[in-house]
C-alpha cells in the first residue's frame, strides 16, 4: 500500500460544501447539519488562522489551520478539523473563522442525535480500577492526554478508514450514556468515547489506516493499548488488547496487525474498545469508514 506523508498539512473529506466569499477569504464547509460527536471541516483559500464553534453564546471547540501543501498538479489551501462535542444541543451554531483577514462568522445547524443508555455493574476489583486513586492511573492519564492533543505536521492517510477487525458485533455504541453500578453499592456517570466490539480473546486487531504508532503500552484502566497518530490532531486508539504486536515509532499500513483482543484492564468481558480522537474531542470513529478523509478536488473546486 503506498502510504502517504505530507509535511505541515492535514487530511478532511467534504461532500456538499457550504462556499462563500468575504473579501479575500473563501470558504468551505462540511456538512451542514452535523449531529454531535461528528466532525465538521473546513477549506479557506487564505487569511485565516483559527476556527471556532460557538452555540448559545458558548465556546464549543476551538481548532488552528493546517496547510495543505500543493501537489499533483492541486493548489494547496488551508484546512481545519473540529467535532461537534457529543453534549452539544442541537439547533443553530456559529462557525467562526479568525486570522488576519478579520472575522467571519458561518451558521451551522447541530442536528439531532439520539444515545443508547446503558448500566454496568462492576465486581470489587473492576471498582477498584475505577474509583481508588492511584499515581500511576494518574500519570498514565495525563501522558495519554498529553499525546491525544499534541498536532504534528505529517500526514499518512488520504483515504477511508476500515474497520479494525472483521466482527461487526457490538457490545456497546459510541456516546452511550453510563451509569457503572460499584460492588460497594455507589453509582457514577460517564459516556463512551468509542465503539466497543464484542470478539473473543486472540481476535486479530488492525490499524484502521496508515500513520504512526505513538503509544504501546499497558494501562491500569486500557488495559493493553495502542494509539496511532495518522495526521495532524487525528489518533485511533484500542484498548483492552491480550497482547500488543508493535511499538512506539512503528510505520503502519491500512489492515496492519497491531495486536490480540483481550480483557485487559478495566473490561467486563473480552471485547475491543475503538475510538478516534480528533483534536482532543472525542469523535464518532465510524463516521471516516463512510467517507474519505481527504477529497482536495471537491474542497478546491468550492474555493478557487
Amino acid at each position: 500500500m503506498k502510504r502517504v506523508c505530507i509535511s505541515l498539512c492535514i487530511c478532511f473529506f467534504l461532500a456538499g460544501f457550504a462556499a462563500a466569499q468575504s473579501g479575500e477569504i473563501k470558504y468551505a464547509v462540511i456538512p451542514e447539519n452535523p449531529r454531535p460527536g461528528e466532525p465538521v471541516t473546513i477549506g479557506a483559500a487564505g487569511g485565516v488562522n483559527r476556527a471556532v464553534l460557538l452555540s448559545g453564546g458558548r465556546q464549543l471547540a476551538g481548532v488552528g489551520f493546517f496547510v495543505v501543501p500543493a501537489a499533483d498538479g492541486h493548489p494547496g489551501f488551508l484546512a481545519a478539523l473540529l467535532t461537534i462535542p457529543s453534549t452539544a444541543a442541537p439547533g443553530a451554531a456559529v462557525i467562526r473563522l479568525e486570522g488576519a483577514a478579520g472575522v467571519i462568522e458561518i451558521p451551522l445547524n447541530i442536528a439531532g442525535r439520539e444515545f443508547v443508555s446503558e448500566v454496568i455493574e462492576l465486581n470489587p476489583v473492576l471498582t477498584g480500577i475505577r474509583t481508588e486513586p492511584d499515581p500511576q492511573k494518574t500519570a498514565e492519564s495525563n501522558r495519554l492526554s498529553a499525546i491525544l492533543n499534541r498536532v504534528g505536521n505529517e500526514i499518512h492517510c488520504t483515504g477511508t478508514f476500515n474497520p479494525p477487525l472483521w466482527s461487526n458485533r457490538r457490545t456497546s455504541f459510541f456516546g452511550d450514556r453510563r451509569v457503572y453500578q460499584y460492588s460497594n453499592g455507589s453509582r457514577d456517570t460517564s459516556i463512551h468515547a468509542g465503539v466497543d466490539f464484542g470478539v473473543p480473546t486472540g481476535t486479530q486487531v488492525v490499524s484502521c489506516g496508515p500513520g504512526r504508532v505513538v503509544l504501546a503500552v499497558m494501562r491500569i484502566n486500557t488495559g493493553n493499548s495502542v494509539v496511532i497518530e495518522h495526521l495532524p490532531g487525528v489518533y485511533s486508539l484500542y484498548y483492552h488488547l491480550d497482547k500488543i504486536e508493535v511499538k512506539e515509532g512503528d510505520m503502519v499500513d491500512r489492515g496492519t496487525l497491531l495486536g490480540l483482543s483481550g480483557a485487559t484492564g478495566l473490561a467486563t468481558g473480552p471485547h475491543l474498545h475503538w475510538e478516534l480522537r480528533i483534536n482532543g474531542e472525542n469523535t464518532d470513529p465510524d463516521v471516516f469508514t463512510t467517507r474519505p478523509i481527504l477529497d482536495k478536488s471537491a474542497i478546491l473546486s468550492r474555493i478557487r
